[in-house]
């Protein structure tokens, strides 16, 4: 399910890298489909849906919106805390994707998407978000830049998984950045496009953007 890179058959050398995260296992059809519907239980399928884009969705969201709004979250703050065995990496080097962590907030783009027609593009979604269940979906209160207050699904990082990276040195994250490369492309490109994006919406994080600047690769 994965992609090579040049960069794919050079040694890697760094302390605490690559990591050791057990066997990898992409969740099946039906385990997709029951994750689905299981965080779609309370919808009425007749009002629209809200997505809380924190990271690569804001600026490849894949599905149609109708509206899409800068927003806040409070209570989670985006980072660099999940290992992708799939799409930025592979199991021999993983790559790293932005979760979002308990506590502080965040800044992203809210998108709603209309009820009708939504369930094969939230499918779709679901299969680029959660191959490995990484991630907890959950409906989080989000206020929109207009003031209005809604619920918009988002993904949140499982302390509970092997994925789960924690506080990772600028050592390892300048190592992964320099090799990691998965089906969908390298780390380097997904963190990089994420920081432009933000900026260019007007929402830098500034945090992500001096981490980015501290483990550049060198080559």
């Amino acid at each position: 399910m994965s992609t090579s890179s040049p960069e794919a058959d050079t040694p890697v050398r760094c302390p605490d890298y690559p990591p050791v995260l057990g066997e990898s296992r992409l969740l099946t059809d039906d385990e997709l489909r029951a994750s689905l519907e299981f965080t779609l239980r309370d919808w009425d399928r007749q009002s629209d849906l809200w997505l809380f884009g924190y990271g690569s969705l804001i600026w490849n969201p894949g599905l149609p919106t109708v509206e899409a709004l800068r927003s806040k979250v409070h209570g989670y703050h985006r980072g660099l805390y999940l290992w992708s065995r799939v799409n930025r990496g592979t199991p021999e080097q993983p790559g790293l994707v932005l979760a979002l962590d308990r506590g502080g907030s965040c800044t992203g783009m809210a998108f709603r998407l209309a009820a009708e027609g939504s369930m094969p593009h939230l499918e779709a979604l679901w299969r680029r978000e959660m191959p490995m269940g990484s991630y907890r979906p959950a409906w989080l209160p989000c206020v929109l830049a207009d003031g209005r207050r809604v619920d918009a699904l988002a993904f949140v990082m499982r302390r509970d998984v092997p994925s789960y990276t924690g506080k990772l040195r600028d050592d390892i994250i300048q190592t992964v950045l320099g090799c990691a490369c998965g089906r969908y492309g390298t780390t380097f490109d997904y963190v990089s496009r994420t920081v432009h994006a933000l900026r260019e919406s007007g929402m830098p994080d500034r945090a992500l953007e001096a981490l980015l600047a501290r483990c550049k690769p060198t080559v």
